[in-house]
């Protein structure tokens, strides 16, 4: 979703401005805009598309040199991408900017109002809005913006981060946050806001979270956070633990690419320093007591796009390992469907940038029914793991392409932590045996990194499919969720028909539609243990490529079964049965990166998708 950057210190406002943005570019846009205070007055300058177009109208209409200033990168909600819509938005008289993410519900009526009052209002925005309002309210505040903001944000329905400068107040950032992202980076005689700390990292790594309902003013030397109605508001600094190179690169032509590769690190550093001194299992954060889980009955899992994919395994892990009662279910769906919940239940929220809103409201439905939540999140500081009950972080690291890939490997080592500290802390699980498992999750990493050796058949594979138009995928069990995954993928990145499907219903229905050198992925579970479910995969196998299809095999090493039925044969290491989409997720994640290559797609910023959706 759109990127903000607010900037006040010594440094050409503009430079940090526009460097911030590309870093932000990860999040999806479709116009651009900055705002430079220089000599007492405000000059802007925005255009629809990429940042180079932006780049381009600043050579020829250059901004003046100042010290304070911000930006935005748009993804477009109320209105088109057009240079009239992108941000920032002006009053009437130049003299106030504004950048906003997020939805102001009520902004029908407020526009109204206002061209009754003689404003003239020229975007199709929600967000102009807001700009006419701070001139108003700026005076009658005695020219404080922040003021001015306390009391416009009293106005405001919906989720919004907004960030305003003024003309008259030219050493003043001041921001705003109601169910949306926005954190401060402190510097010595600077100071930034941003949509996430990778905009402001090359500067500064000592970050402040704003909670909800804050409004924050930003100055050379200094920061004041104030609730909305002025009372002063608590908040809590931190210190970002990755630097600016991990933001780059790395000399990968993509970020998914690097994001792939540095999936072995991104899993074994997620496990770093889970088993405690007296050998027992520990999350990050947990303010729940042992004896309320201990009278848990029902688990619900809630989650958005690939992280649902990792709760569908999740789900399986948690009931083999507690027998408690779980469910998986869409965060968007959740509420609408008046779900059961009580005070034994436990509700777990996965969302890597933490601030989802299907998600986050989610949580909140759930925490007013009584339950207690739990966050899987890979950014600290977030809304999800501060408004949740307990939180374990992954630790990924940042992932700037908009598909997930480490993301997804650490969320699904996050719910195997998870699910065994549920059988810790209820006794379905011996330490030796949780200690058995963790050791074996330990061995994944370098797992995947074998996996990640034997890609180059699967890239040529990629490359021989680039004039397909659907591509099918099939699992069981773990495999399943894979299959969506794998299907989820080809989808974001390759713009292609393709659906995940349970092996076993394949013959109630989608079977239709094999044909003659149709590609069909199947996971294969391991011929060990569930030896059953295999064995009626291997049969689903022979369906399909005696009606004509180009079977696509995953399977482990050591499996022969599947050799005379595949036409492409993907090797993955033997690994523990839940444990098997940590390793069978990455050919996956590599054929559809390279099939978008071939097909000539952008990679990491796919068409109409955002990193994070902080919008219902």
């Amino acid at each position: 979703m759109c990127g903000i950057v607010g900037y006040v210190g010594a440094q050409s406002a503009l430079d940090v401005v526009i460097a911030g943005l590309k870093r932000l570019e990860y999040r999806g846009y479709d116009s651009a805009g900055v705002a430079v205070l220089a000599d007492g007055s405000l000059a802007a300058v925005k255009k629809a598309g990429k940042l180079v177009n932006l780049e381009k109208e600043l050579v020829g209409h250059p901004l003046p040199a100042g010290s304070t200033g911000l930006g935005h990168t748009r993804w477009a909600t109320h209105g088109g991408p057009t240079d009239v819509n992108a941000h920032p938005h002006l009053d009437n008289s130049g003299r106030v900017a504004v950048v906003h993410n997020g939805i102001i519900e009520n902004f029908a009526a407020l526009r109204a109002e206002l061209a009754e009052r003689g404003h003239r209002l020229e975007s199709e925005t929600d967000t102009e809005v807001v700009a006419h309002l701070l001139a108003e309210r700026f005076e009658g505040a005695g020219g404080n913006l922040t003021e001015a903001m306390r009391q416009v944000c009293r106005q405001l329905d919906g989720a919004f981060t907004l960030v305003a400068v003024h003309a008259d107040q030219p050493d003043v950032v001041v921001g705003a946050r109601r169910n949306s992202p926005l954190v401060v980076g402190v510097g010595e005689g600077e100071n930034f806001l941003a949509s996430d700390v990778s905009a402001f990292i090359a500067h500064t790594r000592s970050a402040i979270e704003l909670g909800q309902d804050q409004v924050v003013e930003l100055r050379r030397d200094g920061v004041t956070v104030t609730n909305f109605d002025g009372s002063p508001a608590s908040v809590r600094a931190y210190h970002v633990d990755w630097d600016a190179s991990a933001a780059e690169k790395g000399g990968y032509d993509y970020f998914m690419l690097k994001e792939i590769a540095e999936q072995p690190k991104a899993v074994a550093d997620t496990l770093l320093g889970r088993i405690d001194a007296n050998g027992l299992l520990t999350l990050d954060e947990v303010r729940i007591p042992d004896s309320v889980l201990r009278e848990v009955d029902k688990v619900v899992i809630v989650a958005c796009g690939t992280a649902y994919h990792a709760g569908m395994i999740a789900k399986l892990a948690i009931e083999h390992w507690t027998r408690i009662p779980c469910e998986t279910e869409l965060a968007s769906e959740f509420r609408y469907r008046d779900p059961i919940l009580d005070q034994r239940t436990l509700v777990i929220a996965i969302s890597q940038s933490g601030e989802t809103m299907d998600t986050l409201m989610a949580l909140r439905h759930a925490r007013e029914q009584g339950a207690k939540v739990l966050a899987i999140c890979n950014t600290n500081g977030s809304t999800i793991p501060r408004e949740s009950d307990a939180v374990l972080y992954t630790h990924a690291g940042p992932e700037i392409a908009v598909a997930s890939t480490k993301a997804f490997l650490t969320q699904l080592v996050a719910c195997y932590l998870v699910a065994l500290y549920l059988g810790q802390v209820r006794g379905t699980k011996w330490g030796d045996e949780i200690r058995s498992v963790i050791r074996e999750l330990s061995d994944i990493a370098a797992a995947v990194e074998t996996v990640l050796g034997t890609m180059e058949p699967v890239r040529a594979l990629a490359r021989s499919l680039a004039d397909k138009n659907t591509v099918l995928f099939l699992g069981r069990h773990v495999g399943y969720p894979v299959a969506l995954e794998g299907a989820l993928k080809l989808k974001e990145l390759a713009y292609m028909h393709a659906e995940g499907f349970a092996a076993g219903e394949l013959k109630h229905g989608p079977i239709a539609l094999i044909e003659k050198d149709l590609p069909v992925v199947v996971v294969v579970p391991s011929p060990r243990g569930r030896s059953v479910l295999h064995d009626k995969i291997v049969s689903n196998i022979q369906e399909i490529r005696a009606r004509g299809a180009r079977t696509i095999v995953i399977a482990e090493e050591g499996d022969e079964a599947v050799v005379p039925y595949a036409d492409h044969l993907i090797r993955i290491p033997v690994t523990p049965t839940l444990l098997q989409p940590l390793v069978a997720t990455v050919p996956l994640q590599v054929f559809a990166c390279e099939l978008a290559t071939a097909r000539g797609n952008e990679v990491d910023q796919p068409r109409n998708l955002a990193k994070s959706v902080t919008v219902e």
